[in-house]
Formats: structure tokens, C-alpha cells, sequence
């Protein structure tokens, strides 16, 4: 019994890494204007539930460098729905400020029935947060 049991356990631990396994990795979005100016965000989810967040932004030279941070889990809602936490009292500090709670963005790639030649950038767009500003963005996958 004790030997059955531990393989069911085994088998449910490895499905659900296998799970997350294509979501994880590194998610970009670079933006160039104005002469000197660049905004990039980079989000980083880790294979073991959780991620960080990096905003930066240099406007002008006239202007500062900007960075902020978030940190959090993340968790597969339903397929292909990527739901993110903050918890006010572990993942908030001096450093590591926006809070991703209640935040949501659907992992989008190229099909695998699809055969074709076109090219699709695996990306998650995010489409609900309390954070105003990242409603619509699209961070693609390095």
C-alpha cells in the first residue's frame, strides 16, 4: 500500500512540473524611442511556483534610470491561464515593490496542428490586474 501510494505521489509531482515546464523561463518586452529613451520589462517564472519582475526606464537623458520590481507565485489557472500572487507580508519590501495579486495572463504559441510556416512568438499577454498599466501587454518568451 505504502509502495502504491508513493508512486501515485511520484507520478502526480512529475505531471505537474511537466506541466509548468513550457511556461517557465525568461519573458521580454523592449521598447525604443525618443532618441535615448527605453523601456524593457522582464518577468522570470521559475520552475518552482514563483517569479520576478523587473521594470525598467530610462525616458531621456535628461531623465533618471527607473527600475522596479515585483515578486510572487504563479500558478496555471486553467490551460494556457497563467494566474499571479503577491503576498503583502513575504514579497513586498524595499526593493521588490508592485504587487502582482489578482493578476492573469493566457500563454499564447503556435499550435502544434499548425503546419505551416508561419512563425508565431511564444508570449503571455496579460489581460487582468489590478495594475492599470499592464492590462494589454505582451511579453515574449527568450
Amino acid at each position: 500500500m505504502k509502495k502504491t501510494l508513493t508512486l501515485l505521489l511520484v507520478i502526480f509531482t512529475f505531471t505537474l512540473a511537466a506541466q509548468t515546464e513550457k511556461y517557465t523561463g525568461k519573458y521580454v518586452a523592449h521598447y525604443d524611442f525618443n532618441e535615448n529613451g527605453t523601456i524593457t520589462y522582464t518577468l522570470i517564472l521559475k520552475t518552482d511556483g514563483t517569479f520576478t519582475f523587473h521594470n525598467y526606464r530610462k525616458i531621456s537623458d535628461k531623465n533618471p534610470e527607473e527600475n522596479s520590481y515585483g515578486q510572487g507565485t504563479w500558478k496555471i489557472e486553467k490551460e494556457n491561464v497563467l494566474y499571479f500572487n503577491t503576498d503583502e507580508n513575504l514579497d513586498i519590501d524595499d526593493k521588490y515593490t508592485i504587487s502582482f495579486t489578482n493578476t492573469k495572463a493566457r500563454y499564447h504559441t503556435k499550435s502544434p496542428r499548425d503546419k505551416s510556416d508561419k512563425i508565431v512568438k511564444t508570449k503571455l499577454k496579460f489581460y487582468d490586474s489590478e495594475i492599470p498599466w499592464i492590462k494589454g501587454w505582451e511579453l515574449f518568451k527568450k
